[in-house]
Formats: C-alpha cells, sequence, structure tokens
C-alpha cells in the first residue's frame, strides 16, 4: 500500500533516483542541492510517496504568498497508472489551501508534453506565458 508522506533526510538517494529515472533531473541542477536547499524552505511541503519502503513518487511544493508551485512531480515508471501523481498533487494542494494559498502552478518542459492529459484530469489549464530565469548560484 503507498503512502503519501513528508520527505525524510534518508529518503534522498532514493528521491534522485527517481529523479533521474523518470528524466527530472539537468545537468545544471544539482538534485542533491536542490533538496538541501527545499529543506530549509517550507520542508513540511516536500512530500515523497512510499511503497514498502521504497520511494515511488514525489513532489517539491512551494508557496510564495502570491502563487503556490510545484515542482520535481513524479512516480516511478513501475507504479504509473495507481494514482500515485493524484495523490501527491492533493496532497500538496491540500498543504498549500492551509498555508492560504489561491493558486498552483506547474511548469512543465515542452518535450514532456505526454503528460498533459495528466495535468488537465487534475484541472490544471495551461495558459501562455513567456519564461525566463536567471541562475543566481552556479550548480
Amino acid at each position: 500500500m503507498t503512502k503519501i508522506r513528508a520527505f525524510e533526510e534518508r529518503d534522498t538517494e532514493m528521491v534522485v533516483s527517481l529523479w533521474q529515472t523518470c528524466g527530472l533531473t539537468r545537468p545544471w541542477n544539482d538534485p542533491y542541492r536542490d533538496i538541501a536547499r527545499k529543506l530549509t524552505v517550507q520542508r513540511e511541503l516536500f512530500l515523497v510517496a512510499e511503497d514498502a519502503g521504497e520511494v515511488v513518487g514525489s513532489v517539491m511544493a512551494g508557496y510564495d504568498g502570491h502563487r503556490g508551485w510545484l515542482y520535481y512531480l513524479a512516480a516511478a515508471p513501475s507504479h504509473r497508472g495507481q494514482g500515485i501523481g493524484r495523490a501527491l498533487v492533493e496532497q500538496a494542494e491540500t498543504l498549500l489551501i492551509e498555508l492560504g494559498c489561491p493558486k498552483v502552478q506547474i511548469m512543465v518542459r515542452p518535450e514532456n508534453g505526454i503528460v498533459r492529459p495528466f495535468y488537465d484530469d487534475l484541472g490544471f489549464t495551461p495558459f501562455e506565458v513567456w519564461a525566463t530565469g536567471k541562475r543566481l548560484i552556479e550548480d
């Protein structure tokens, strides 16, 4: 039975492996540093799905006082279709609502368009936006 719970430091290797398996890591983002940084800010919004002692899903959420964001949403390929992604999103949304968050957003890379029906089913609505970024600390 899959359980959604807060991330614990002992989950680090399994989470990084999950992200790599799901194609969520990029050379310019050190996943270990991303985890370490998250644990200093709203660590309760970093969730994992666990099945028989194995991390099979994750989501990292955040709220800046204006919008909530979801990052690193992943379900292990071996566990897809079991509702793990949905459960992670719903739990993250519940925690964000408790913080007074009025809206949640997620950025999806164009090459990951296969997930669009998943987000549609969860009530996410695509919108046009120009996203840009600037690295302040090199990993």
